[in-house]
């Protein structure tokens, strides 16, 4: 059978790329109208509806387009509109076959339809009157509440609930004593909410949100949590809903819902500093906060939302950072609500754009410090002090600035030779998050290592010994990896490792301290003898892996950075040989690796953490719906599992306890190694596992992205090393497939294939392609050159540097690809980016040396004050850019455009 998927797909893309090329309106309404049908036949109805409508805002006479717009509609479901279309369609042409069977079909399903409502809406009855009926027994009612969920998912459902007085009823149910009512309710609002922007507004405004946060702020965390991903679904479907283009009479006529997203955010800052809120219900405040505040690209410039939350509650955020909770004062707090407080502060802070925003945001939190370090009484102190804590594991410039403030670390040293355990254990931690500082290290390495050892030998309090262990553990292990580099005496490490496997394996210890001991062997396990005792220590390490697991979030980043020095999956920089003699001949310091971090030793240890069971452990890690999972905590995580499936022979064991789905989220929502990092392992299940038994369902068209992304990678590198190694690629016909994904959405994918792209043009074949006329190869390459993306612009005016060099016959049509040329260029010379202003002198100096017309006109520009500037080197300007732009002046010279520097001087004149 022809399958028409690949064609309609190579189709959609040509009009996608003939729609970026496109200057005018009724042409590329055309192209819209075509890439419509495409998507009908790919079955992408939302994409082909989007189209017709934008060849209709054109042409709103364009029946093919409307015909097709018609259809979109009928298979969204939205029959009401495609009717509309589809009559349209017949007025304009009565005898067509193909609009009249569509209307009949049309008429069919709106009656059936309305049938189908009618049959809802007596259920939806039927429910609400059990529900309030208080006669009515207990499992009645809460089986018509889960009904109600039920039907709150289907559309219809979910129309007739909210019509039928809807919200009355919710209301009381989440005034209920039972929880499965309450959740029921809740549960109910999600269907209701869910992609819905016009009834997330209504309820927003009906309900009210102090309700819904009372809810969430309520003691049961099952409730908390259903309340939290209430309102995630709302800030979604208010925040979706302004970045969609409204199309169509009803939806034109919505107000923007920027005042609702106010005034719930509004009500989350109100619940930071609240007493009555609970601790899980304020981990829920915060959670939602660190996703919905800060920008998720920052490529988008508007930061407003951020700015608007520091205005109004950063002093609030500080009042959870400041509460110690042993004391009487302050708002209940958990385990976690410290580290996620420091996860939203350090979001906050850098989301700021200017370092007028980021002085504002120092100053309001040393104004907050410095109010409560100044009182008389001591608790006002420990809560500045605690404040200073949370801001070092967060915004740590901020924290430093702070902890640099008058008689701040002083009052840390007395307080931690202070005889109540409290005050001990606030100024310890203060102590410890300051020694991984480098500008305290020195600092405390000289006035704390005593003291600490003193706490951490003499203190009768396990709490107190286990924190100043791992102050000792962070000075401890400053040299790294560097085996040659250790501070201790020898033996020193494995003493300190032995007592934190210890602490780690004490039940009667609270998780907080267990969890402390993590973070002493997340530092110490720098040193390879370290690693070898704990993988050798089942116990411990099932420790480790059971509090991964636990309610105690703050420990995520202390086992994934455990285990990432276990597996050696960090980045080592192998010295050059070469450097390495001559450093040791000039008598200075080469690093060392540990015998025992030979391959041989790290393949043992990641079978015996196999064995110990770290799958199940990393992957309900990355389950955790926390902010302590931070993108440089699910980086670890992606290291290890690359490491984990290094072997052939153990990615059936990662497979099966389910890395394979773990893997696909840490692929694309990571930092960009995590991502390559996640992908690479992806690709390495993929090659020797059933890709439908890793990846079960829907999740194995998930893999695909990731693994295009990896491809692309391994083909840069393939493509770099040799002709011979280019031609086969060519041979292999990946040219026009790497073409396609240099017009993808997904900036790492667009990026890596332009950057494959950079390497073939070395090859006189693919030169070929962009010297051959009736294409825009050459115009795509000087737009992405003018991107935003700086790893595409790299990419992109690197392969304008190297063809344009390789063939200057290509620089005369540099002009005639875009009205803007002369701007992207002259951009890329005054990028702050070195190598963007060195490929951007590049080409200036090919396009001057192809044509002097070409030169004149260059030298009109303002890009002649740019290069003489460049030309005179200096601070910032790297001698290879600065000789070039003097390469092209003189050329200029040369021409006779322009006189040379003495000829200016002898002659007093200007350049003609």
């Amino acid at each position: 059978l022809f399958n028409p998927g690949p064609y309609m797909q190579g189709a959609a893309c040509c009009y996608t790329k003939a729609l970026k090329l496109s200057d005018s309106q009724a042409e590329s309404a055309v192209l819209y109208r075509n890439r419509s049908a495409c998507y009908l036949k790919l079955e992408e109805y939302s994409k082909a509806e989007a189209d017709s409508s934008k060849a209709l805002d054109t042409d709103p006479g364009d029946v093919k387009a409307r015909f097709r717009r018609a259809q979109a509609f009928q298979k969204l479901g939205r029959l009401d509109q495609a009717f509309l279309d589809a009559q349209r369609c017949a007025q304009l042409e009565p005898k067509n076959k193909a609009f009249q069977d569509l209307l009949r079909q049309l008429g069919a399903q709106i009656h059936q339809k309305s049938a189908q409502l009618n049959s809802t809406d007596a259920r939806v009855q039927q429910m609400f009157s059990l529900l309030l009926d208080a006669s009515a027994k207990d499992s009645d009612r809460q089986k018509a509440a889960q009904n109600l969920v039920v039907l709150s998912r289907e559309e219809a459902g979910a129309e007739q609930i909210f019509r039928n007085d809807g919200m009355k009823l919710i209301q009381k149910l989440l005034l209920s004593k039972q929880e499965e009512v309450v959740l029921s309710a809740l549960r109910t609002l999600v269907g209701l909410c869910t992609g819905h922007q016009s009834r997330t507004m209504a309820i927003v405004n009906e309900l009210g949100m102090e309700q819904l946060c009372a809810v969430m702020g309520s003691g049961a965390s099952t409730v908390s949590l259903a309340a939290c991903h209430l309102l995630q679904v709302m800030f979604e479907a208010l925040t979706e809903g302004m970045k969609k283009e409204i199309r169509g009479k009803d939806e034109a006529i919505l107000p923007e819902p920027s005042k609702e997203l106010r005034s719930m955010l509004r009500h989350l800052l109100g619940m930071m500093p609240a007493s009555n809120v609970s601790g899980p219900g304020r981990d829920s405040a915060i959670n939602l906060l660190v996703k919905q505040v800060p920008r998720k690209s920052l490529k988008n410039p508007d930061n407003s939302l951020t700015l608007w939350v520091i205005d109004q509650g950063l002093k609030k955020i500080l009042d959870v950072a400041g509460t110690v909770p042993e004391l009487s004062e302050g708002p209940p707090l958990t385990d976690n609500s410290h580290m996620s407080c420091s996860v939203l502060l350090s979001k906050l802070y850098d989301d700021l754009k200017s370092d007028k925003e980021r002085e504002n945001f120092n100053k309001l939190c040393e104004e907050y410090v410095q109010q409560h370090f100044s009182q008389a009484g001591l608790d006002a102190k420990l809560r500045a002090i605690q404040t200073v804590s949370v801001l070092l594991q967060g915004p740590s410039d901020v924290g430093n600035r702070t902890l640099e403030m008058s008689g701040m670390m002083d009052a840390v040293i007395s307080l931690c030779a202070s005889e109540d355990v409290t005050h001990q254990q606030v100024a310890v931690e203060a102590l410890i998050h300051a020694a991984g500082k480098a500008k305290r290290a020195s600092f405390i390495t000289a006035n704390g290592v005593a003291l600490l050892k003193d706490l951490y030998k003499k203190s009768e309090n396990d709490r107190i010994r286990v924190r100043a262990l791992v102050g000792l553990c962070k000075l401890g292990s400053a040299g790294g990896t560097d085996f040659s580099m250790k501070q201790f005496a020898e033996g020193s490490t494995l003493k300190l490792a032995k007592q934190c496997r210890k602490w780690l394996c004490n039940e009667s210890l609270p998780p907080t301290s267990r969890r402390w001991s993590v973070e002493g062997l997340a530092y110490l396990t720098f040193d390879a003898d370290v690693k070898e005792d704990l993988v050798e220590d089942k116990s411990a390490l099932l420790a480790m892996f059971e509090l991964a697991k636990s309610e105690d979030k703050t420990v995520l980043f202390a086992v994934g950075s455990t285990l990432v020095n276990c597996t050696n999956s960090y980045d080592v920089e192998k010295p050059d040989p070469q450097m390495v003699e001559l450093a040791k001949y000039a008598k200075q310091h080469v690093p060392e690796e540990h015998p025992k971090d030979a391959p041989s030793y790290v393949e043992k240890r990641l079978v015996k953490l196999l064995e110990a069971g770290v799958v199940s452990a990393l992957v309900c890690m990355v389950k955790q719906e926390s902010p302590a999972l931070t993108e440089a905590c699910r980086e670890c995580i992606a290291r290890v599992f690359l490491a984990l499936v290094e072997r052939q022979e153990d990615r059936g064991t990662v497979v099966a306890q389910g890395g394979g789905k773990a893997l696909i989220p840490l692929a694309s929502d990571n930092t960009d190694v995590g991502k390559i990092k996640a992908a690479q392992a992806l690709a390495k299940i993929t090659i020797t596992s059933n890709p439908e038994i890793a990846f079960p369902g829907e999740r194995i068209y998930e893999v695909v992205r990731p693994l295009n992304f990896e491809a692309l990678m391994a083909l840069t590198n393939l493509a770099g090393i040799s002709d011979r190694l280019r031609q086969k690629i060519i041979k292999e016909k990946a040219v026009p497939k790497i073409e396609g994904y240099m017009f993808e959405e997904h900036d790492l994918v667009r990026a890596s294939a332009t950057e494959c792209m950079c390497n073939l043009v070395l090859s006189t074949e693919v030169q070929k392609l962009y010297l051959a006329t009736g294409n825009d190869r050459l115009k795509l390459l000087v737009l992405y050159s003018g991107e935003e993306d700086e790893r595409l612009r790299k990419a992109a005016a690197g392969t304008l540097a190297m063809l344009t060099a390789e063939q200057p016959e290509l620089c005369a049509r540099i002009p005639g690809t875009t009205t803007h040329w002369l701007e992207i260029i002259q951009a890329l010379l005054l990028s702050e980016i070195s190598d963007l202003r060195h490929r951007g002198v590049v080409i200036i100096q090919n396009m001057m040396l192809a044509e002097k017309s070409l030169a004149e006109t260059l030298m009109e520009s303002e890009a002649l004050e740019i290069l003489s500037v460049l030309a005179k080197g200096g601070e910032g300007t790297p001698e290879p850019v600065s000789k070039v732009a003097q390469n092209c002046l003189d050329k200029a010279v040369e021409y006779g455009i322009i006189r040379s520097r003495e000829g200016r001087e002898k002659g007093k004149g200007t350049e003609p």
